[in-house]
């Protein structure tokens, strides 16, 4: 048993001088299918608790089940896009264990037989690419859902009662387990498992096999990690922080059990293998139970299931429909940009390249596309604590506010003001521009009328100008703006001489329109 608490931690550079990480990766996946897995229960999220489930999902006598067949061509799907060996004859099998989100006291899986198996999918992290060889994967059920009232900390220990909802309970699920991830620099390790995440998660969006919204438990990765001695051959033991359901999370589950296990090791206890909760808000994870062996679940075949065997016709035609894969489109879209794998990746990391390929599509030019979503869209994204898709306006609208912007209508504040109104419901840019009286005045006629008159209105600021006290002329400036309604819309510049006796004066310039800040 360990000698060390959680409470004490060694320093990550420390402990990454002393130990080099070995880490290992299951993702689950919740497939996008409108049955469950084995029986023709449907699948919609939100729906009042313990509605959505029969016989067969709750393992009553007599209920045989039937593999879903959309399910079985997802997780082919999967196994191709992440360069695996597709099985030409698997099974399913029963994983034995006793919880109460479990109704049948077993979860069907696939155990030595998966369906797809011995892949790779890279990733890159600070400029250096780094595959991660996936063992296999394989499909099984989703479990259902407790939840635990009462207590501090929403876990079963310290709770008045729990809850358990079976909806969630036979959701086909795609399991993608990772190969030891070895090699990889420590410092680069954390983030190396976050990549890999993120890369999975746009993978698997792209192939249209599940939305994968970690925040919905829709896509949940178990973080395993060991230490072992700096250019030791032989792994230590592991732990398995459990169902961590962010990117961000990813790597700081995977940072602080480095930092753990290196302080537990550095005082002369030992890792218990066992399975580990991670707490969001601190960013810190505690015990959960002592890790089961594959012998303790007690797997064998599946009696009720007949083995899949999926042709190799059928295999080759799901391959052809394979769509081009986030790093193929990656590429191809930073080489049409002409932006750099580090301007690409600032893009991946702010969730943007959907909205940005979508506002191009609809006629922005890619340099300013990426200035509006990546700079005013993104910092309120921020504010709402909401992804860039999520924020009420639309590729097409920021695409139509680029084209006012490049056609001198609006300055870029003007612009900002735009999307303020947009994003406030006001309607789509050109009624808010309406709305607002936001437009820049190109009528050299208006605008030249609105001079006149604002040195009309101020005889002795024009007489202090006329002096050579230049400053002044910011009340003219101002008057001018206030009768246009423009909010810092204009600039100082040559202009021909214009019918307003003394001025004006010599050596200064005209306040015209201009289209920038």
């Amino acid at each position: 048993m360990s000698t060390a608490t959680t409470d004490e931690l060694m320093d990550l550079d420390e402990a990454l001088a002393r130990f080099d990480p070995v880490m290992g990766l299951e993702v689950h996946v919740e497939l996008g299918t409108s049955t469950k897995m084995f029986c023709s229960c449907p699948t919609e999220f939100g729906a009042e608790p313990n509605t959505q489930v029969c016989p067969t999902c709750l393992g009553l006598p007599g209920a045989l089940p039937v593999v879903n067949a959309v399910a079985v061509e997802s997780a082919i799907r999967i196994g191709l896009a992440l360069n695996c060996s597709i099985a030409e004859w698997c099974r399913f099998a029963r994983k034995n264990y006793f919880y109460p989100d479990m109704p049948k006291n077993f979860q069907t899986s696939q155990y030595d037989e998966p369906i797809a198996y011995d892949g790779y999918l890279d990733v890159e992290v600070e400029g250096r690419s780094f595959r991660i060889g996936i063992e296999r994967a394989h499909m099984e059920e989703d479990t259902g859902k407790s939840t635990h009232v009462g207590g501090a900390t929403g876990r079963i220990h310290g709770a008045d009662y729990s809850l358990v909802d079976y909806n969630r309970a036979g959701i086909p699920l795609i399991e993608i387990v990772t190969k030891p991830i070895v090699g990889v620099p420590g410092h680069l390790a954390p983030a190396v498992a976050r990549a890999y995440v993120a890369e999975l998660r746009e993978l698997i969006v792209a192939l249209g096999v599940s939305e994968a919204r970690m925040e919905r438990g829709q896509m949940r990765c178990d973080v395993n990690l060991s230490l072992k001695p700096a250019g030791a051959e032989k792994f230590g033991t592991r732990s398995e922080t459990k169902n961590v359901n962010s990117l961000r999370s990813v790597e700081r589950a995977a940072r602080f059990e480095i930092q753990r296990h290196a302080a537990v090791l550095a005082s002369g206890g030992t890792i218990v293998q066992e399975t580990r909760h991670f707490h969001e808000d601190k960013g810190t994870t505690t015990s959960g139970r002592v890790k089961e062996e594959a012998e303790d679940y007690r797997y064998f075949p599946e009696p009720d299931l007949v083995p899949v065997a999926p042709s190799r016709e059928w295999v080759e035609q799901l391959r052809a429909t394979l769509p081009e894969l986030p790093g193929a489109r990656r590429k191809r879209l930073a080489q049409d940009w002409a932006i750099s794998d580090f301007d690409m990746q600032s893009v991946v990391n702010a969730g943007a390249l959907d909205v940005i390929e979508a506002t191009v599509a609809a006629g922005s030019d890619p340099a300013s596309a990426r200035k509006w979503w990546l700079g005013e869209l993104a910092r309120t994204a921020n504010e709402r604590a909401v992804e860039l898709a999520e924020l009420p306006i639309t590729p097409a609208h920021v695409a139509r506010i680029v084209e006012l912007v490049s056609a001198g209508e609006l300055s870029d504040k003007l612009a900002r003001q735009v999307i303020e109104g947009v994003l406030a419901g006001e309607g789509d840019p050109d009624a808010v521009v309406a709305k607002r009286g936001l437009k820049v005045v190109s009528d050299d006629g208006a605008l030249l009328t609105a001079i006149d008159e604002a040195i009309a209105a101020n005889p002795a600021v024009a007489e202090k100008i006329r002096g050579g006290n230049h400053k002044a002329a910011g009340v003219i400036v101002g008057a001018v703006m206030k009768a246009t309604r423009v909010s810092r819309a204009f600039r100082l510049r040559a202009t021909p001489a214009v019918p307003s006796a003394g001025w004006p004066p010599a050596g200064t310039e005209r306040v015209r329109p201009r289209s920038g800040p």
